[in-house]
């Protein structure tokens, strides 16, 4: 198979589809690796690693997608590159179509073959290519808020760990997940009052002991969250339901009840966003916006800020189901995998994934009946 890695272009993305060591894996299993120029770049890798290992090298990006059978990336298309794509060649990449309707159109349109990295499970409900970037944003999503509480940045102007004979700030997180996970364990580390909100009481109850005490946990309710909310210096949100829009789980009036200079954190932005005042996706060029008196970040690819350290963790998790499609072919792939089948959201021009068609009111086609 022919796999085609080109170079990200979305705002501050500089993260790569696949390092000089996953091509090699490629090339050692019998398959052609193409690279756009530069595109390892940004993480750290530049196109001679890539030579050596045998890769060739495309200036062309219009040439690249043509000549591939497969393309591997790390961000969802954007618009200049839906017409890039043709009949039948196979999209392995994170999509987060639930929240992205012209995407979702132009992948149908286009009639790939679209893997997503995000909705690939494991039989335990572990999403395998997810972990890696959600203990990335997690981790992130705490560096970030205490910068943001700076002063100079439009903050309470508090440190998050406090001082002697001064109080550490309230970090509330919402969601108890991979990224809420990782997010309390930054919190916690740098001395915050951190409080998790998660609605599975068996989650709450493996926070607790992870942690030894040093978070409150909470039920995530209504009653709940209008109490924490009100008192949080800095709010993240870390809900997610796999492949579809997320919940508005924190609404406007409970914005309206937090300290002016407080900051909310929206890691869920990738799937449309948690916090009901999150109204859209912003860069690594403009990553926050005030509303409410209250500092908003919503910044879609967090992880594309520290490249070198994502690129490598995700490729970790891809490249064993990446190897999986190239060597036995995405059919046969699925079919034999069922994690992977359930990380196949479009097809040939049919929607395939449940939870994407519900959240866009779009037909679904059962992709057993169309895999063959």
């Amino acid at each position: 198979m022919i796999i085609g890695v080109p170079k990200e272009i979305k705002n501050n993305e500089n993260r790569v589809g696949m390092t000089p060591g996953g091509a090699k894996s490629y090339i050692a299993n019998g398959h052609k690796v193409l690279i756009e120029t530069h595109a390892g770049e940004g993480s750290g890798f530049a196109d001679e690693e890539y030579k050596a290992v045998g890769c060739e090298i495309y200036k062309d990006v219009k040439k690249l997608f043509a000549d591939a059978d497969m393309i591997v990336k790390v961000k969802e298309p954007l618009e200049a590159e839906y017409g890039l794509f043709k009949k039948g060649q196979v999209l392995f990449t994170y999509l987060h179509l639930a929240p992205a309707p012209d995407l979702t159109k132009a992948l149908l349109k286009t009639q790939v073959k679209g893997v997503a990295f995000e909705t690939v499970q494991l039989p335990n409900r572990e999403l395998p290519l997810l972990t890696p970037m959600s203990e990335v944003a997690g981790r992130m999503s705490i560096q970030v808020g205490a910068n943001l509480l700076q002063k100079y940045n439009g903050g309470l102007g508090v440190l998050l760990g406090g001082v002697s004979g001064v109080a550490p700030a309230e970090v509330v997180i919402v969601g108890g997940g991979k990224v809420g996970t990782n997010a309390a364990k930054i919190a916690v580390g740098m001395g915050a009052r951190v409080t998790v909100l998660d609605m599975s009481l068996s989650r709450l109850a493996y926070l607790d002991d992870i942690f030894g005490g040093r978070i409150t946990t909470l039920v995530s309710n209504q009653h709940n969250l209008e109490e924490v909310i009100r008192k949080a210096d800095l709010l993240v949100g870390c809900v997610l339901v796999p492949g579809t829009t997320a919940p508005k789980v924190v609404s406007e009036d409970m914005v309206k009840m937090m300290k002016k200079g407080s900051v909310i954190v929206d890691v869920a932005i990738d799937q449309g966003g948690s916090i009901a005042t999150i109204d859209r996706a912003t860069t690594h060029d403009n990553p926050s916006y005030e509303k409410f008196g209250v500092i908003h970040y919503s910044v879609a690819n967090m992880p594309g800020a520290v490249p070198r350290t994502s690129t490598i963790a995700l490729e970790g998790a891809t490249l064993p189901f990446g190897l999986m499609i190239a060597n036995k072919g995405l059919e046969k792939a699925v079919l034999e995998s069922e994690p992977l089948m359930k990380g196949l959201n479009v097809y040939e021009g049919k929607l395939t994934y449940k939870g994407v068609a519900d959240s866009l009111g779009m037909e679904y086609s059962d992709p057993y009946k169309l895999v063959k």
